[in-house]
């Protein structure tokens, strides 16, 4: 199907999609019953026949307020209601569904009119929603939904109107970087790969998102498949790949089932085949699973997997743009950093060295251009899935939007980065509240702590900082691949000395052992697990050294 096609088919089907009911189901808000509620309310709209669609979306990111049901009257007017429970089906169905809700009726105490106006420092008003527009609001498996918003209009645009090396040019330009914790230019890939010409080349989308406390790949792909399909296709394009892989986390299954499904349909569609949308362009996705192992988030470890070699990182160079998958060009990018590329793309593209002109390129800071997506979890108040402007601090993530500690609590600091990353804190013991710290490429301190793939975690006054490093030293250690012996040995050495601080039996040359084979495993070791391994002790030491003194005697 050409996209004309596509365009007058959505047009067509959006005539007859009100009124219509979205449950937002996914991974997080199937935990708390979602799914249930879904099941009801189809169950409770068919036995009433009603001419109502019930249809499934993606969590909107306000995981605080699962289940979460969208009332979608018209296309211009949607009712939000959350914490919604299976009792509640029948209420839903009288009120919201049988007679006219009005834009002053409430939900359990709360305005139900969508988008919520919940004033300037809340959990929606401080966010810069770019990738995540359509994610909880949007059907996540009807294309139709999808095009209805421009899905597809910048696939459309770069295959009719745009050669390859232009497009590369063009994300060069707008300064995309990866979004899969390393922040590397995009596009250099694409252009290192093209650079060999050698074929095939191939595409490798890392959804492995194996890291404890991150979440925003399985949103996107439990929300917006069609957008990472769409990321997909222009990306291919641009490096010349006819194959892709998409290699999703062997635990993530609700999101590898939307994007088989959402795969079938667009290849259904001509938007992924031989033809995309009836252009001389073609490529061809095939879907991957991980079988466990936080390791497989490195992508070397992942070309082994894919390869059904061992999943332990190779040597480099060879760069996988030079040699990757069978010894052939390989380009990896995370699911985020393509989710961007359709946003980009369907703009009208600027001359050559006006990258200003962009949308994206005006959202950032001069050093990082455009959002990140922020796992926010732990100890806050509104938990959930946000997209900031990269410079952001991590004061407004967690009280602005996150509405700060449990009431009668505080933030003592947090984890930034995961297991990866490091310890802020959130006093001035150091010189500075590290809470006001800009969040972007690079190093958030030099102690360690880094964004990483965009996890915070927040601790009060009744977390241990002594624990909470114990605890992320256990789970390095824990999934060491153990090729390298630094990693291998020196992450179990660091955890034994760990749990004679938090046991009560810490001495004070164990903080001084500590530092010194922090720097070691991370000099010694082959990948990035070791070599960041060290990040949450070093950062715990400095940003908590009182504590850490403390346990040891």
């Amino acid at each position: 199907m050409n996209y004309p096609g596509l365009v007058a088919r959505a047009e067509e089907a959006s005539r007859a999609r009100f009124p219509r009911v979205l449950v937002q189901v996914g991974g997080c808000t199937r935990s708390v019953g979602a799914g249930v509620v879904f099941d009801s309310l189809l169950a409770e709209v068919t036995k009433r026949g009603l001419a109502v669609t019930v249809a499934v979306a993606g969590c909107d990111g306000a995981c605080f307020q699962a289940p979460v049901v969208l009332v979608q009257t018209s296309e211009s007017e949607t009712f939000r209601l959350t914490q919604v429970e299976p009792t509640d089906v029948g209420s839903i169905v009288d009120d919201w569904l049988t007679t006219s809700p009005h834009e002053s009726q409430d939900w359990k105490g709360t305005a139900a009119l969508w988008p919520p106006a919940d004033g300037p420092s809340g959990f929606w008003a401080g966010q810069t929603r770019l990738v995540l527009d359509n994610t909880g609001r949007i059907a996540s498996l009807d294309p139709d939904d999808y095009v209805s918003g421009g899905g597809y209009s910048a696939l459309h645009r770069v295959i009719s109107s745009i050669s390859p090396e232009e497009v590369i040019d063009l994300v060069l330009e707008a300064d995309l970087r990866g979004r899969g914790g390393a922040y590397f230019p995009a596009a250099r890939k694409w252009q290192g790969a093209r650079a060999t010409g050698r074929s095939p080349r191939y595409l490798l989308v890392n959804a492995e998102e194996g890291e404890p406390g991150i979440y925003k790949d399985r949103h996107l792909m439990e929300g917006d498949p069609f957008r990472l399909l769409e990321g997909i296709a222009i990306a291919a394009y641009a490096i010349g790949a006819e194959t892709v892989y998409l290699y999703i986390n062997g635990e993530a299954n609700l999101s590898a089932s939307r994007m088989a499904r959402a795969l079938d349909r667009a290849k259904a569609d001509g938007l992924v085949g031989s033809k995309v949308l009836d252009s001389g362009f073609g490529f061809d996705i095939e879907i991957r699973r991980g079988a466990g192992g936080y390791v497989l988030g490195e992508e070397s470890a992942l070309m082994n997997s894919i390869e059904g070699q061992r999943n332990v990182p190779r040597t480099r160079p060879p760069f996988p743009v030079e040699s990757g998958l069978w010894g052939r060009p390989t380009v990896i990018n995370n699911v985020e950093t393509l989710c961007n590329l359709p946003m980009m793309l369907a703009e009208a593209c600027p001359e050559p060295g006006r990258r200003g002109d962009f949308k994206y390129a005006q959202v950032g800071s001069d050093t990082a251009r455009g959002t990140k997506i922020i796992s926010l979890s732990g100890r806050v108040q509104r938990p959930g899935l946000v997209e900031v402007a990269m410079g952001s601090t991590i004061r407004e993530i967690v009280y602005d939007i996150g509405g700060g500690p449990p009431e009668g609590h505080e933030v003592i600091g947090v984890v930034a980065g995961g297991p990866s990353g490091g310890l802020l804190n959130a006093d001035m013991s150091q010189g500075r509240d590290m809470l006001d710290v800009a969040i972007g490429p690079g190093m958030l301190d030099p102690a360690g702590a880094v964004l990483g793939s965009g996890g915070i975690t927040v601790l009060d006054d009744t977390v241990s900082p002594v624990e909470v490093v114990r605890r992320l030293a256990a789970y390095n250690a824990e999934e060491s691949c153990s090729k390298c012996t630094p990693c291998r040995e020196g992450t179990k050495r660091m955890l034994d000395i760990l749990d004679g601080l938090v046991e009560g039996r810490g001495k004070a040359s164990d903080l001084e052992a500590l530092e010194y084979m922090s720097d070691i495993v991370g000099l010694g070791s082959l990948c990035g697990l070791g070599q960041m391994a060290g990040g949450p002790i070093k950062s715990g030491l400095k940003h908590f050294k009182e504590h850490f003194t403390r346990a040891a005697g």
